[in-house]
């Protein structure tokens, strides 16, 4: 390979949540292992590889000029997310007015809903949820109702389309969040899956936030749907959000957007964002996206793809054949696994809570699937060099799931 997905970066005192909170934030952070083991960092969802060459060189030549005053967002920059989405998403009819800079994927979230809805209104949301949009909507005061994800008989999670009807009909539903690729499930959606649910979406004239941070990164033999080409009806009333921090490491630079087609939708929004005056770009995570946004960001992000997903293959094949009692969905998309752990907790007479605390112990500092609406759920990150997610899961067979004296 051309990139660099191999060497293990010292990230303390680097500015890295994922290592410098472990064992400093009870409840949230995973805890400091135990003497004798180091840390494996598998909790925070951002990755453990040095961002692509690309984006460090548009950093550099940016800051080699010694003036950061007021600026205005270039050509250079839509111009970029419109190949972009063009060449990697096959979307047609992009223009620059349609796009807009968002401070983050959930800020994008509330300026949306705020115009789609009011406060204490009724947000259907997919379950397993990420947590961000829990804690977003509940801090704004929306009512969220769930819809759960169904493992169809060969354990994949699918939308109960019954449900969400009968919610959205029960409940006087008008705004819904789809999360897509989803998180924390890793379900990369079908067209048809979509074609279903924006049905729906129409029937009840909900309108929709989707989530679309993630759709870089599906797994081999998938493709990303942007929900927005599922029909004209879709594109009308759909506000997509996307970024490159996830897919380029760079949520610290901060820096998301939207993709609105309808007009007065857009106005709305951009007012409703507006408001704060704080929902203002950084110079340099311009000129991140630029570099992001480039024929060698592709490359680099293709052979990302091929990294995570031998990766997540081998991880889940490892837990299958060695975690008895664990069950798993194999991630098509996303680089975070989500297994259940309910069987191996009640045949071994533990609490999802200690399983954490071993797991940690060992230095494998993975996530707590409860925050997540996963009630007996670890989430594991696994865009790690595929040395750190060996010895990883090695603790974890010798030390949690097969030790004979925790039985």
């Amino acid at each position: 390979m051309k990139y660099d997905f191999t060497t293990i970066m010292d990230r303390h005192g680097r500015d890295a949540i994922a290592v410098d909170s472990v064992g400093k934030i009870p409840g949230f952070a995973p805890e400091a292992p135990a003497e004798g083991f180091d840390l494996i960092p598998m909790w925070v969802a951002d990755m453990n590889f040095p961002t692509a060459p690309s984006i460090t060189e548009a950093l550099h030549k940016r800051i080699d000029h010694p003036a950061f005053g007021y600026f205005s967002p270039t050509d250079e920059y839509y111009n970029a997310i419109i190949r972009w989405q063009t060449n990697r998403n096959g979307v047609k009819g992009l223009t620059k007015e349609c796009i807009g800079y968002e401070n983050g994927v959930l800020g994008g979230l509330v300026s949306a809903l705020r115009v789609m809805c009011s406060p204490g209104d009724n947000v259907l949301v997919h379950t397993p949820t990420y947590i961000g949009f829990t804690n977003t909507l509940r801090n704004n005061g929306w009512n969220i109702v769930h819809t759960s994800l169904v493992p169809d008989e060969d354990g994949v999670p699918r939308m109960d389309y019954d449900d969400m009807e009968k919610k959205l009909r029960d409940k006087h539903i008008h705004a819904a969040i789809l999360c897509s690729p989803h998180n924390p499930c890793g379900r990369v959606w079908e067209r048809e899956e979509l074609e279903r649910a924006y049905a729906l979406f129409k029937k009840y004239d909900v309108q929709v936030v989707s989530d679309e941070i993630w759709s870089d990164l599906v797994l081999a033999g998938h493709t990303h749907i942007p929900s927005q080409s599922i029909s004209d009806d879709a594109r009308h009333r759909t506000v997509a959000l996307y970024a490159p921090s996830k897919t380029f490491n760079l949520a610290g630079l901060v820096g998301s957007y939207h993709i609105i087609y309808d007009r007065t939708l857009r106005d709305r929004i951009r007012k409703e964002s507006s408001l704060s005056h704080y929902n203002e770009m950084n110079v340099l995570s311009m000129h991140a996206l630029i570099g992001a946004y480039s024929p060698e960001g592709a490359r680099w992000v293709d052979e990302l793809r091929q990294v995570l997903t031998r990766n997540v293959r081998f991880a889940a094949r490892y837990i299958r054949e060695n975690f008895h009692g664990v069950s798993l969905f194999e991630p098509e998309g996303t680089y975070m696994l989500f297994p259940d752990c309910q069987h191996w907790c009640r045949t071994n007479g533990r609490t999802l809570t200690e399983l954490e605390q071993l797991c940690w112990h060992v230095g494998v500092a993975l996530q707590d699937g409860a925050m997540f609406n996963g009630q007996w759920n670890l989430r594991i990150n696994l865009a790690l060099p595929e040395a750190r997610v060996r010895e990883a899961m090695r603790r974890l067979d010798e030390y949690v799931f097969n030790d004979l004296p925790f039985r």
